[in-house]
């Protein structure tokens, strides 16, 4: 079974609690290593990162000297710093490792040392693949049931609202609403065609970064498509294209909850509403208490929706605190109470 990044985030606690390794597996790009610094930031520990993939036995257990008749493995300087101070330990890719290097590492999950060197005891031990269920997809080796024994196993399958969430802060408007409204541009599902390039997570970040940092998400601008293609692969680029083109026409949470221009969305059917209402879950203003008029922007702005997406404004609103559920209940439009009209809405036949 898998979980998503929000219920992940909210168990791992208990395994790590007790000194206990983790295991995320997942597909490629889904912000697996992001979750990974995220937690670290959040238990203030500084991430020792390795690639298993890169390493050689003698990069795990160390090298040798003599004294006397007796040898004795130095460990690398990563892992002596993991076994003086509390560290959070990352081994990534360890599915696409040596066996020699698999086998060091089934000692250091096992027991918390290796070749006599034990960690710190205050330092958390995580490690990634992209095995588990999407194995097929990547060419990495099978772990067997006494591998996978040593670890707490993960199967991270992260939801839109998981990268909307997290995306909110680091990406650009204009990347987030359109991803908000063609979330199936978000990441390819299903198999992969060799040599193609598809869209991912990690892969709209750094398309983002690249065009923020050369200012062509300010306007439009022809560079914009061949650097999309580049990034997110040829469907995802045609439409994103098209967006960005038509962005300044695009009604955007400030003109419903700010400014109340509810007009401009009288042309809109279900799917743009349901979008608009995605923004506005997404957006700064469920974190904090409205204002009387931004409330009754809201207000006016649910009275013109049709039920079912009135009803996902409402739930939207109601989940962003009390203060903001009171004030709805109280909003009255034309001499009509909003809670009345969503009585209505959820005992209709």
């Amino acid at each position: 079974m898998s979980v998503d990044f929000k219920t992940f985030v909210e168990v791992v606690g208990f395994v790590t609690d007790v000194r206990k390794p983790v295991l995320i597996r997942g597909r490629h790009g889904i912000g697996k290593s992001e979750v990974v610094y995220q937690l670290a930031e959040k238990v203030d520990l500084p991430v020792v990162e390795r690639r298993a993939s890169q390493m050689t036995e003698g990069d795990l257990v160390g090298l040798p000297s003599t004294d006397g008749n007796t040898t004795t493995f130095n460990p690398p300087d990563w892992f002596k710093e993991c076994c003086s101070e509390p560290r959070i330990l990352f081994l990534d890719e360890i599915d696409r490792a040596t066996v020699e290097v698999r086998q060091g590492i089934f000692e250091l999950t096992d027991s918390r040392k290796l070749n006599g060197h034990h960690l710190h005891p205050d330092t958390l031990i995580f490690a990634a693949i992209n095995g588990g269920t999407h194995a097929s997809q990547y060419q990495v080796g099978e772990m067997d049931p006494a591998e996978l024994s040593r670890y707490t196993v993960f199967d991270l399958e992260p939801t839109k609202e998981d990268w909307l969430l997290w995306a909110k802060d680091r990406v650009a408007p204009v990347v987030l609403d359109f991803i908000t409204q063609s979330p199936g541009h978000l990441e390819h599902e299903g198999e992969f065609e060799p040599n193609k390039v598809y869209p991912c997570r990690r892969s709209w970040k750094r398309l983002n970064d690249c065009l923020d940092n050369a200012g062509l998400l300010e306007e439009w601008n022809d560079t914009l498509y061949p650097l999309a293609l580049a990034f997110v692969g040829m469907e995802a680029a045609v439409d994103f294209q098209q967006y960005v083109k038509d962005y300044d026409r695009a009604v955007t949470v400030e003109n419903i909850i700010d400014e109340g221009k509810i007009e401009m969305t009288e042309d809109f059917g279900v799917n743009e509403h349901t979008a608009m209402v995605d923004k506005i879950r997404g957006s700064k203003y469920v974190e904090d208490e409205l204002t009387e008029d931004q409330i009754q922007n809201v207000a006016i702005y649910f009275m013109s929706l049709p039920s079912e997406i009135a009803v996902l404004l409402w739930q939207v609103i109601t989940d962003s605190g009390e203060p903001n559920t009171i004030a709805l209940h109280r909003a009255t439009v034309d001499g009509e109470s909003v809670a009345a009209r969503f009585v209505k809405m959820i005992t209709a036949d």
